[in-house]
């Protein structure tokens, strides 16, 4: 049997906000990446969300992004390589603190928004986030975008030694070019269950239908539905249950 990770970015709400519905989510996942308090999330929602990610025996990962809490860290910023890196063991090392208050290990490492993009695009950055993963856990799983776009991330992670995992969205368009559409174009985030899970069986199948209607060949280990998308415990159920009536197991990445 085929087998794959459902992730959900979680623990995005903070002090008086709350953001997704991370409660119903989590019920449908597989991993959960944890905000760090950057984009979003506070020490508060951090333990709150790793207690819920223990209960319901969700991997958890650590989600950090650029110190860009008014733009939710979808904001391109001109930072030092030696920063980004700081950065991440500040972030990373706050989850890790979490979990072991909450007697569970951290499984991997996920960039988020414009810090993921930024990686995908630039060595710089790509190198810059797996060292500050590196130096704090060599066991982490560093998540990169699956496909040719991804490359860059791939290949930074492994040359410093890190496993790397490959993700696709199953709810946000691709360019033809294998990246993902920009959220300021109309369409850039889909909504519709049924399409979201159809792209899910494509994904865990190997391609993905591109907005020109190109087929793009993607290797996905982990397919993420945003926690912050409107009607996400719907898209999460209906890829669920869409993968596994087609015989494919989810289950949390790096776990047999």
């Amino acid at each position: 049997m085929k087998e794959i990770d459902l992730n959900c970015d979680m623990g995005e709400s903070f002090g008086a906000y709350k953001i997704g519905m991370d409660e119903k989510v989590m019920q449908h996942i597989s991993s959960a990446n944890i905000a760090c308090g950057f984009h979003a999330g506070d020490p508060l929602v951090m333990d709150k969300t790793i207690k819920m990610a223990v209960d319901n025996k969700v991997g958890i990962g650590a989600h950090p992004g650029y110190p860009d809490l008014l733009g939710f860290g979808r904001r391109n910023m001109a930072c030092t390589a030696e920063e980004i890196q700081h950065y991440l063991v500040y972030q990373v090392g706050a989850i890790k603190g979490f979990c072991h208050v909450h007697g569970t290990k951290l499984s991997h490492v996920k960039p988020h928004g414009a810090l993921y993009l930024d990686a995908v695009e630039n060595q710089i950055t790509a190198k810059a986030i797996a060292k500050g993963i590196m130096s704090l856990d060599p066991d982490l799983y560093f998540v990169a975008l699956a496909g040719k776009k991804g490359e860059t991330m791939r290949r930074m992670g492994e040359q410093l030694g890190l496993k790397v995992v490959y993700e696709a969205f199953p709810d946000r368009a691709y360019t033809p070019e294998g990246t993902l559409v920009s959220r300021k174009q109309p369409g850039a985030v889909i909504s519709d269950p049924d399409e979201v899970a159809k792209r899910a069986l494509d994904m865990a199948k190997g391609f993905v239908t591109a907005v020109d209607g190109t087929k793009i060949e993607l290797f996905v280990q982990t397919l993420c539905v945003h926690g912050d998308n409107i009607g996400a415990v719907n898209l999460v159920k209906n890829i669920r249950q869409m993968l596994e009536a087609n015989d494919i197991k989810v289950k949390p990445m790096g776990k047999g």
